[in-house]
């Protein structure tokens, strides 16, 4: 009877044990997973971008006041690689797990709730939305992971979030290289930014060694050549520049504004070798990633380049 008894307060103390450990690893699990905190979209006045700051590589969407960068951060704990915003309407590139690499595009409304999930091959790169929130864009790497690296390819896709209607992969739309039709195995395409009719749009494509800014017309469904070695376009607000990236030698790129109208480059004054879309903080200043933080620039290639956030990528302004 005393054995009996002894191993029944044996077994419940080793349950208490197991309980109690249960309870502190729910504990320690809780207090590691950010509380989501839904943002408002639409709001103005704020500067959405991905927190890389957390610990273990976790992404999530932060928020700050964009007249105050440096102030206190909202963490929305929407896990994202990639994001945009505009109108009321974003887009967050998640990764998938799995045994072959994935990426959800992760289409938002200005509560930020999930309207719809595309489920797509490799890893994210860039994510665009247009300035009316009607058209969204993206690319993954679906080889490699750089665009520094040979035989790298990529999808790009466009949704219309007007129709619903959804294209994986570009690829297959009638391209003129300078002047002439072209078809190729090796063509690629990525970077989209869009214009404010939300038809044409800019974007770039590779082929044969060459990088291309190509105009695409998205009623039509054709694009074409305007000038070589304009890499991951952004229009201006006002639709009349392009800032992007330009090699310079085989490793690295200087970001420029091109002049649509008169096709002149204007080399900008930050020096540092940048492997992002730029987006236009406003009319006049483009913002980009350098290393692991936000920094801005004047787009006429004046004054010093300076930071705007720490530990941020993907940034868009809220006006």
């Amino acid at each position: 009877m005393k054995r009996m008894l002894a191993l029944l307060l044996g077994l419940l103390t080793l349950a208490g044990v197991g309980v109690g450990y249960a309870t502190f690893a729910a504990g320690r699990q809780d207090a590691s997973t950010p509380e989501v905190r839904p943002l408002d979209l639409t709001a103005g006045g704020q500067l959405l971008f991905v927190d890389t700051s957390r610990t273990g590589g976790r992404r999530t969407v932060g928020s700050t006041a964009l007249a105050a960068p440096d102030a206190a951060r909202t963490d929305t704990g929407l896990r994202c690689e990639r994001f945009s915003v505009a109108a009321g309407t974003a887009v967050c590139l998640q990764t998938r797990s799995g045994p072959l690499p994935g990426t959800d595009a992760v289409i938002l409304d200005g509560a930020m709730k999930e309207k719809r999930r595309i489920k797509l091959a490799g890893t994210p790169s860039r994510a665009r939305v247009s300035a009316s929130g009607a058209m969204i864009s993206w690319t993954v790497f679906v080889t490699g992971d750089s665009y520094n690296k040979t035989g790298f390819s990529t999808w790009t896709g466009i949704l219309d979030t007007r129709t619903g209607f959804n294209l994986l992969n570009i690829e297959g739309i009638p391209l003129t290289v300078d002047g002439k039709p072209y078809r190729a195995a090796d063509v690629n395409f990525w970077g989209v930014t869009f214009a404010a009719d939300d038809n044409r749009f800019y974007a770039t494509v590779a082929t044969n060694g060459r990088t291309y800014l190509v105009e695409g017309d998205y009623a039509n469904w054709e694009a074409h050549t305007l000038r070589e070695n304009v890499e991951c376009p952004s229009l201006s607000p006002d639709g009349t520049r392009i800032a992007f990236k330009k090699r310079v030698d085989s490793t690295k790129w200087r970001l420029h504004v091109l002049d649509l109208a008169t096709m002149r480059e204007t080399p900008l004054a930050e020096r540092e070798s940048i492997d992002d879309q730029a987006v236009w903080l406003d009319a006049d200043t483009v913002m980009y990633n350098r290393g692991s933080d936000l920094y801005a620039t004047p787009a006429d290639g004046t004054g010093t380049p300076h930071r705007i956030a720490e530990h941020a990528a993907s940034g868009a302004a809220v006006g």
